[in-house]
């Protein structure tokens, strides 16, 4: 996976009751101390790298303080992966769940861990980002999607633990209502933005896998080939819906160049995604159209509805940082962000 850092200050793991339990757990593990380091990247769920001597694994659990209702549900991702890694390779293995929240306090799975390469804002050192590397990551992560897009779910269990019907509507109506939890001031496009969204629901095609958070930086590159994919990750949000939510999810993280500064450096600095020889947002639905064979006539519904649906995501997060749970100095202007999705996502009705 990405890049850790030592354990940010307040999100620190109890380490005596976990090793207990990872030795209970895991009878054949090495007889070395417990280290942990953290993920960096993510601005959700926390991330942790655990390690005992030569023995590796991933960590995942929710941030800390009071979550909306329905979010950051550990036990639902960990089912989730369990399905999906037998016939989507690239998700990564599913260890174990645990809901005794006694052990770090609160509920959390184990995943295996996958080393590679994680894109974000700059390559690696050792990398020259050619216009053509550009874009070779670029129709990898089109056609990666187009294959998750493919997953015959129906042979799964995850048959059961979905409702492909009107999908759409309760994407709509939910997402508008956690918009009003999280709400924190008025801004002035919202109402109007709604609205629209609730009176232009298209009709769905047929439902598919969705990941619902693909993004640049969710994916883990091979350490020999920077334009071919080891590893997906981030699957709290993944359901059975519309395709095409799902491409328009990802085209509202795939910044370009020519983009307005709020979106360029609403997450901080851009993502490589701005190089010369990465694809426009035009240029990766087209390829992906023409890849799946599915209509994109519509797509502009499912991108205006992709960012506000980002902007809600921002105001949870800020909401938790203005209430005091969390002391993420990332989070401090993710009000002045949100603001600037909802006035962009208007925009592209004004269009």
């Amino acid at each position: 996976m990405g890049g850790t850092i030592p354990v940010r200050q307040g999100e620190e793991l109890n380490m005596e009751s976990l090793l207990r339990f990872l030795r209970k757990s895991f009878p054949d593990l090495p007889h070395e101390s417990l280290e942990i380091e953290q993920f960096s990247a993510g601005h959700s769920n926390l991330t942790y790298l655990l390690r005992i001597g030569d023995w590796e694994a991933v960590l995942r659990r929710p941030p800390l303080g009071p979550v909306a209702p329905k979010a950051h549900d550990m036990k639902r991702e960990y089912e989730w992966l369990t399905e999906i890694h037998p016939i989507f390779p690239l998700a990564p293995k599913p260890l174990l769940f645990s809901s005794d929240e006694s052990i770090i306090g609160s509920p959390f799975f184990l995943m295996e861990l996958r080393k590679g390469i994680v894109l974000d804002s700059e390559f690696p050192p050792n990398i020259e980002p050619t216009p053509e590397i550009c874009r070779n990551i670029s129709e990898t992560m089109v056609d990666t999607l187009v294959e998750l897009h493919r997953l015959d779910y129906k042979k799964t269990k995850l048959v059961y633990m979905t409702q492909p019907d009107g999908f759409m509507e309760r994407q709509v109506h939910g997402w508008i209502h956690r918009y009003e939890r999280a709400k924190t001031e008025d801004i002035r496009e919202v109402e109007a933005l709604t609205k629209w969204l609730s009176e232009h629901i298209p009709s769905s095609c047929e439902a598919t896998v969705i990941h619902y958070d693909y993004k640049l930086n969710n994916a883990l590159f091979a350490l020999d080939d920077i334009s071919r994919i080891v590893g997906l990750f981030d699957w709290e949000m993944t359901t059975v819906g519309d395709p095409l939510v799902d491409l328009a999810a990802a085209m509202s993280y795939w910044i370009q160049d020519n983009d307005p500064a709020i979106l360029k450096f609403g997450f901080g600095k851009p993502p490589v995604t701005v190089y010369e020889g990465f694809y426009t947002r035009k240029e990766f639905i087209e390829r992906y159209a023409e890849k799946s064979g599915r209509d994109v006539s519509n797509i502009h519904f499912y991108l205006t509805f992709a960012y506000f649906k980002l902007a809600v995501i921002c105001q949870q997060i800020y909401y938790r940082y203005k209430r005091g749970q969390t002391n993420d100095e990332r989070f401090k202007n993710f009000d002045q962000f949100v603001k600037s999705l909802v006035q962009y996502a208007w925009h592209l009705i004004e269009k």
